[in-house]
């Protein structure tokens, strides 16, 4: 199994994640992280780092959040590795909360 970023992610991309991936499987793009799914090892060590509360095993995520399972998959072969921690986006804060994210995901 591996691990989802979900809609918590969108518009807020924290990125404390990736500091701890030992196997450097998240991918960034402009609004989100994705994890690799070929990649992660299923560690587990970047769960409790996300401030949103974002990613979840596979196995865990939900069915109203069941369609991160394949943006993770595509987006991760289109995406750039990122490997250290970036400040989160501007507005960060005002999004943190908010759900029905998905139409905000720049892919």
């Amino acid at each position: 199994m591996t691990h989802v970023v979900t809609e918590a992610c969108i518009r807020c991309k924290y990125t404390d994640c990736v500091d701890v991936c030992p196997v450097d499987c998240f991918r960034e793009g402009p609004n989100f992280l994705v994890i690799d799914p070929d990649e992660c090892i299923d560690c587990a060590v970047c769960i409790p780092e996300c401030p949103v509360n974002a990613i979840l095993p596979e196995e865990d995520v939900p069915s109203s959040q069941s369609v991160f399972i394949q943006i993770n998959a595509d987006l991760a072969k289109k995406w750039p590795s990122i490997t250290k921690r970036k400040a989160a986006l501007p507005d960060a804060e005002e999004w943190k909360d908010k759900t029905g994210k998905l139409d905000q995901l720049i892919r």
